[in-house]
């Protein structure tokens, strides 16, 4: 009975100093109202051994009747000091008295037992055996657990509770309040099958000393039988109004034995549920689960590390997150079990990187001075410093004799397709093959355009391999390009989209796999099984967060572990970044070349629109574009979907019937995306209207304007996104944020906008005024799902992050005895991921 004993030396302690309050730091409030939880636990326990059971509810009454979870011991004076001290004495002399010949009895009856004997109510089955050994838990009912991935004892012990009702908040009946949760337990006097409305249901009335209730629970008269005349009950719920009397309807009810609460009387767990699980179902079930097997859990975490990231242990965690104590236990649970799912996913990318690193070697490059000088001299400007300093960075990692593995971060029009464009051109120089990997057609065609481009420049295009032979079969003159002058041997540069003929797709497969193309820009055709390279030696994957990892790593298998550069104008806080591609080097561009205007961002009240309107009119009339972004529904993509065609017809037909306009949006097959955006892009469309859709990185030099209607609904980076498609060129470009309702914090992020141009900034600004919630899924980036932990809580995924680190230089394969919990830990969280040898 610790808790009691403990509380009891801290009132002997407070006595002897003469009631001054100075008995425990902080005064005996605060620690009575953090051990509360803790010593009810403790009771129940001790009075589940007492002989006499009808002494159980009058002491566990007792008890609740003290509300030491609210007592104001520090605001009484002495008298009143004394005098509740002599209540709590009182009371605990009754449980030392009805506990003291049954404790006596339990310690002839332990000091016979076997040491490594289990209490009584452990079970034996393992951790991986089916949640079917749990009782009222039926093949039917697991194949419903079986939707939420609970499958096993050990994955029942792992659904955490969403959120908590909180019904530890206790009154007497006369001090019930309505329109709140509060808890009261009472005596049933009467209860019966009662018609409340059309239907039966069971009615109730429950008293205590200051008063009755009425309580009814709708269409369920069998709950009648369960309630006998006399016996204590713990009802929990909202209070309402019935002819002007307070009644429960329908609130959780516990009856009140030598038992803990579950249902009532404290922080109840809310569990994801599925059609066919029920709230108490499921309550009763995880309670069975956590006393029976929570004792098979074994702590992988190293105690250094818990100690000083002051951590619960696993198996005090597990137990409290489903049934907290108080709300601070609850949020150190949480805490702990989180940063369990941080430090396994970050030890996991580290070890995803050396084996990336050392698993097999890479290609050396030899770096050409006198290449590189030569394609920056014909450039029509001059590199930044931070595009110099990436240039370097990446340049050191391909002269490596170990694969480049490095995420590039930049601004739109930051320049990193120049950078992207001189690595491929080592790559080649090298005799090496180099791939551009980008999430759409109309990006690949962008990036081939401005690599040819970058091309023409350095050397001089020479008739395409079809023209030279005049067979009809080899790829058009507009996807396969050679040009001279640079290198000492002719350098071919080819464009591999799904929208190719049969025909044309087949002979540039087979000129790939001969070696005939140096550089190969490309969609995810690129990693189609039918194309082999002869020798890729460097891939770059443009706006990565599109690619899951497999993707990735599809592309890497095409070559003899080649060095890979991933591209990205997202802004990701560095820590966050750190943890999405924790297998690649960092590098960030983090300035835009000089003379690239800032883009003049406005907030206009929609009762300007008709304002907004004649502005984007009069641009088109000046020979620019422009968007127009429809709000987000979060809900429904084929709501979003309708709303963009219905405000695109309205636009058409209403306020620019002169003016060409296409719509885009989720709900289009690929190859009508893609056709809206070429015809924007050339020039042929006016306007385009676009639900949240369009295309990032799409360069279109001709847009000025883009106007976002429901621009509260966005987060700031993604409205950093939609800014970065205008102003592309030497003209001014215009954002206009058209909000529906402009609440103060709506505004107070929006103003921002009108501000902050600088996108790293705007996403750590983001992360602070939203809170927490995910940039991106777990699920395409390849990492293990998180329950409760968010990528975006970045104070935990740095302690996370630090911790693995440390752990990672002084034991990088886990090879130490007191590190082999945690070994199989990792194994489980990143089946088929990284090796652990």
């Amino acid at each position: 009975m610790t808790g009691i004993d403990s509380l009891r030396n801290v009132l002997e302690l407070e006595r002897q100093k003469g009631y001054t309050d100075k008995a425990v730091i902080g005064g005996l409030d605060k620690y009575l109202h953090k051990q509360a939880g803790q010593i009810r636990q403790s009771l129940v326990l001790s009075l589940n051994e007492v002989k006499t059971k009808e002494l159980i509810p009058q002491l566990l009454s007792g008890f609740d009747e003290l509300n030491i979870a609210k007592s104001n011991y520090g605001s009484c004076g002495v008298d009143e000091r004394k005098r509740w001290m002599t209540n709590v004495f009182g009371w605990l002399n009754k449980i030392e008295k009805a506990t003291k010949t049954n404790s006596s009895q339990k310690s002839v009856v332990s000091s016979q037992k076997s040491v490594a004997s289990p209490p009584r109510q452990e079970r034996r089955e393992d951790l991986d055996s089916p949640i079917t050994v749990i009782k009222g838990i039926t093949p039917n009912v697991a194949n419903k657990f079986a939707k939420l991935n609970v499958r096993t004892v050990g994955d029942l012990l792992y659904l955490f509770p969403r959120r908590y009702v909180d019904y530890s908040r206790r009154k007497p009946i006369s001090e019930l309040v309505e329109g709140e949760e509060q808890t009261i337990i009472g005596t049933i006097w009467q209860a019966r099958v009662a018609t409340l409305g059309n239907r039966k249901g069971t009615e109730a009335i429950v008293g205590d000393k200051t008063g009755n209730i009425r309580v009814v629970w709708f269409n369920q008269p069998y709950l009648a039988k369960s309630f006998r005349t006399n016996a204590r009950i713990v009802i929990s719920g909202t209070v309402g109004l019935f002819k002007g009397h307070k009644v429960f309807e329908s609130p959780e009810w516990e009856l009140l034995k030598a038992k803990e609460l579950i249902h009532t009387g404290r922080l109840v767990p809310v569990y994801p549920l599925t059609q066919g699980l029920y709230p108490r179902q499921v309550r009763k079930w995880t309670k069975e689960t956590v006393d029976g097997y929570i004792w098979q859990l074994s702590d992988f975490l190293p105690s250094e590390i818990k100690t000083r990231c002051q951590l619960l242990d696993l198996p005090d965690a597990i137990a409290q997150v489903h049934y907290p104590d108080d709300l601070t236990m609850a949020e150190r649970a949480r805490g702990r079990l989180a940063f369990d799912e941080l430090f396994l996913l970050q030890l996991g990318v580290l070890a995803r990187k050396r084996d990336w690193k050392e698993g097999q070697p890479g290609n050396a490059f030899h770096i050409d001075q006198e290449v590189i000088g030569r394609f920056l001299q014909c450039l029509p400007f001059t590199l930044t410093r931070a595009q110099e300093r990436v240039l370097q960075e990446i340049l050191t990692d391909l002269k490596q004799a170990k694969a480049m593995s490095r995420l590039l971060q930049g601004e739109v029009g930051s320049g990193k397709t120049v950078i992207a464009t001189l690595a491929i051109l080592i790559a080649a120089a090298n005799g090496y093959q180099g791939a551009l990997m980008a999430p759409t057609e109309v990006l690949a065609e962008q990036h081939y355009t401005n690599i040819c481009g970058y091309l023409s420049q350095v050397g001089t295009q020479e008739p395409s391999p079809r023209l030279r032979s005049g067979q009809g079969s080899e790829p058009g003159e507009g996807t396969i390009r050679c040009y001279t002058g640079f290198l000492s041997r002719p350098l071919t540069i080819a464009l591999l989209i799904g929208s190719l003929s049969s025909s044309e797709k087949e002979r540039l497969h087979d000129r790939i796999k001969e070696g005939k193309v140096d550089i190969i820009v490309g969609t995810h055709a690129l990693i189609q099984k039918e194309v082999e390279f002869k020798k890729l030696g460097l891939a770059v994957i443009d706006e990565q967060h599109r690619f899951g990892v497999l993707q990735r790593s599809a592309l890497r298998q095409k070559g003899f572990n080649p060095h890979v550069l991933v591209m990205t104008a997202t802004p990701i806080p560095r820590t966050m970044a750190l943890t999405l591609y924790g297998d690649l080097d960092l590098s960030v561009i983090d300035e835009l070349p000089p003379g690239r205007q800032v883009v003049k961002t406005k907030c206009l009240e929609p009762q300007y629109r008709e304002k907004a309107y004649t502005f984007l009119h009069r641009q088109v009339s000046n020979g620019r574009q422009a968007f127009i972004i429809c709000p987000l529904i979060e809900e429904s993509e084929i709501l979003e979907a309708k709303a963009a065609t219905t405000e695109y017809e309205r636009l058409s037909r209403e306020i620019f019937p002169d003016l060409k306009l296409g719509l885009l949006h989720g709900q289009m097959p690929g190859n009508e995306k893609e056709e809206v955006m070429r015809h924007f892009r050339a020039g042929e469309l006016d306007i385009l209207v676009s639900t949240s859709v369009v295309e990032v990185g799409i360069d279109v030099p001709r847009a000025s304007v883009m106007m976002v209607e429901g621009a509260e609904r966005f987060g700031l980076s993604q409205l950093h996104q939609f800014r970065g498609r205008v102003g592309r060129d030497k003209e001014q470009g215009y954002c206009l944020l058209i909000p529906e309702k402009l609440s103060p914090e709506a505004r107070e992020r929006l103003r921002l906008m009108e501000k902050v141009h600088d996108g790293f900034a705007l996403a750590e600004k983001d992360l602070e005024l939203r809170g927490p919630g995910e940039f991106f899924g777990t699920h395409q980036s390849g990492l293990p799902d998180l329950k409760l932990a968010k990528l975006t809580d970045l104070h935990s995924l740095e302690l996370a992050r630090q911790e693995a680190i440390t752990l990672f230089q002084s034991d990088p394969n886990l090879k130490k005895a007191e590190h082999q919990p945690l070994r199989q830990q990792l194994s489980r969280v990143w089946a088929g991921g990284a090796e652990w040898s």
